[in-house]
């Protein structure tokens, strides 16, 4: 493998973990306030589309991002409506979500599919660093969503660990009748966190349409939503440890499309003869190993899940 091809690999795999990143870290601050959002992969598809439809208009892709990133919070607003405001299940609005999204997304793409981009995301070199060898071809000669990302994870840590906003946030997730009973609006709250986290899906949905693969076609969010629900659970709802996993599954997305072109031997299979297919389940593989090694980890202890997560509240109920 040249040198050329493993520096390509490192800046694919951060490339692909700010995909993933972006749309885990909305949910992690959905999570955080006790809401299960399993609609990640609808509101990457619809910010994938309107965000590549508005970049043909407009030739920006920052006015592009920025409405996608509105898209996917409006649609981050209905789930919270359904399950916040109407106390809905979580799990069923959910999931709704996703099929309505991604069906939804198909349809207002149908004429768009194809087109060849105007507009998309270019690299931005950090000058003084992307020089560095390796190092600076990696981290600092990136689009600059992948910086924009960090700033994001870096503020988002900062808010929920150092603001009271942040333990506001963390509080209801943890107990909505105490924060009710403190005078906090448990809704308020639920509703702008579901709100901010689809508008950080729909951000990443249209860095895949402006960048990682420029254009628009159905179903190529492919998965990377359910990716990210997972992603959450890894980070242990932490920003931090978020990142680091999102590193670990942007390798694995990266990994997947090269594993072809490489010259591999694995116990006496040449891994380029495997079915394309085959090596597409790769990620999804990994996904479930970290499910089942987690669920195991924190089977006989505490969970790091916030303890209200997923279950409705009604302030009649106190």
């Amino acid at each position: 493998m040249s040198e050329a091809a493993v520096i390509g690999l490192f800046v694919a795999t951060v490339q692909f973990a700010t995909l993933v990143y972006l749309a885990a870290l909305g949910e992690l601050i959905a999570e955080r306030a006790g809401v299960l959002n399993l609609g990640v992969e609808g509101m990457m598809a619809m910010g994938a589309v309107s965000g590549f439809m508005v970049g043909l208009e407009t030739g920006s892709p920052w006015a592009a991002f920025v409405v996608a990133a509105a898209v996917g919070a409006l649609v981050g607003g209905f789930h919270a409506l359904i399950s916040v405001v109407l106390g809905a299940d979580q799990v069923v609005s959910g999931l709704a979500l996703t099929i309505g999204g991604v069906g939804l997304a198909a349809y207002v793409g149908r004429n768009v599919g194809g087109r060849i981009p105007e507009t998309k995301f270019t690299d931005m070199s950090i000058i003084g660093l992307s020089e560095i060898r390796w190092f600076g071809d990696i981290f600092f000669n990136q689009p600059p969503v992948v910086y924009l990302a960090v700033l994001l994870g870096a503020g988002s840590w900062f808010v929920l660990a150092r603001t009271r906003l942040g333990l506001a946030l963390r509080a209801v997730g943890e107990s909505a009748p105490t924060t009710d009973a403190v005078g906090h609006s448990v809704v308020g709250l639920r509703v702008a966190a579901v709100m901010v986290g689809g508008g950080l899906a729909g951000a990443a949905g249209s860095f895949l349409s402006l960048y990682m693969a420029p254009g628009w076609t159905e179903g190529m969010v492919a998965g990377r939503g359910w990716i990210a629900v997972a992603l959450v659970i890894f980070g242990a709802w932490k920003p931090g440890r978020l990142a680091a996993g999102a590193l670990l599954f942007g390798f694995t997305l990266a990994l997947q499309p090269r594993l072809q072109s490489f010259d591999i031997n694995f116990l006496g299979l040449q891994v380029n003869q495997i079915s394309p297919a085959l090596l597409g389940m790769l990620p999804f593989l990994l996904t479930v190993a970290v499910l089942v090694v987690i669920s195991w980890r924190y089977r006989h202890g505490p969970s790091p899940a916030p303890a209200s997560l997923g279950i409705a509240y009604r302030r009649e109920e106190r």
